[in-house]
């Protein structure tokens, strides 16, 4: 079992979601334990590979850092178990949905690969949510091997027939993800594949993303906006486009997402739990930043009790 978290330090924002409006994020497996090790993820590589659940956080101390933002008047759309890895890899999944219903009526949304969603448990566990927004990337397993890359446990048919059972049991909406990679899974053959194994999962809504942030691997190209409209249109249906490719190479779109991290630090102290909401920013890519920029001597640390505050050094190169 993975070392458990140490308190406030398992949500993030709220902060704006290109699906969800304003979602607070909890995240309950530490990074980045998986079951796959997707080519466009923009946590970076996966560290564990695995399809084994697990306690791996303490649940009551979730909850109770939820429930001090709710007391401290949270504003959000929805509460989003996601983050750093693979959230239904945690065996407690159920019991923090539970702990949520108890604490308030905002709508709870999971955000996950669907992998394990062959599994009874993990099925009956996802059902108590509002959202459950699945992803799937490839028509077959070909290219499922080359833009998921996951554990030997986990197979394409296995992925979709996990979701097709899931769409027969669950009430609420499923939102499917799918990731174009520019040259690898968005040939003509390939996307009538994935629309073949869309009309079994029989989802709400089918979002089409591409590589917006910088990915796990540098060579994963980004669809033009275009392109995207164009494969949304031939899927047809209740298919819309979220993820747009940003201007210009994915190392200038990194500088600007150091430069933002640098300009919020100029006007005050941050925790990165600020600079997650101030910013959208994943909590795993917050802290990304800021570990280049400490090294690079312009930013400096400083506790003030159980938190830690990051701000510009004054003699900043």
């Amino acid at each position: 079992m993975a070392e458990k978290k140490e308190p406030t330090s398992y949500t993030y924002g709220p902060v704006p979601s290109r699906r969800l409006g304003l979602s607070l994020g909890v995240d309950i497996v530490p990074p980045k334990i998986c079951t796959l090790d997707c080519v466009y993820c923009q946590l970076g590589r996966t560290i564990t590979s695995s399809t084994t659940r697990a306690d791996f956080v303490d649940i009551n101390a979730v909850l109770a850092e939820i429930e001090s933002k709710l007391q401290a008047g949270l504003t959000t759309d929805y509460i989003t178990l996601g983050g750093s890895g693979e959230p239904t890899l945690n065996s407690r999944l159920g019991d923090l949905i539970d702990g949520i219903r108890r604490l308030t009526d905002i709508p709870v949304a999971i955000l996950t690969n669907g992998t394990l969603l062959y599994r009874a448990d993990v099925r009956a566990e996802c059902a108590k949510a509002d959202v459950v927004a699945p992803s799937l990337d490839a028509g077959d397993d070909a290219v499922f091997q080359a833009v998921n890359r996951p554990n030997p446990d986990i197979t394409l048919e296995k992925l979709v027939s996990g979701m097709e059972q899931f769409r027969d049991e669950f009430r609420g909406r499923i939102w499917l993800e799918v990731f174009l990679v520019a040259g690898v899974n968005t040939d003509d053959a390939q996307i009538e594949k994935i629309k073949s194994q869309i009309r079994r999962i029989r989802p709400d809504r089918i979002h089409l993303n591409t590589a917006v942030r910088p990915p796990a691997e540098p060579d994963v190209l980004a669809m033009s906006r275009e392109a995207l409209d164009e494969i949304a249109r031939r899927i047809g249906g209740v298919c819309e486009v979220i993820g747009e490719a940003p201007d210009g190479p994915g190392d200038r779109h990194e500088a600007r997402a150091k430069a933002d991290v640098i300009s919020v630090l100029k006007r005050r102290p941050c925790t990165i739990e600020d600079i997650c909401a101030g910013l959208g920013m994943t909590r795993h890519e917050a802290a990304k930043h800021i570990g280049h920029l400490q090294i690079a001597g312009k930013v400096h640390s400083e506790p003030r009790g159980s938190v830690i505050y990051f701000h510009i050094r004054p003699d900043a190169p």
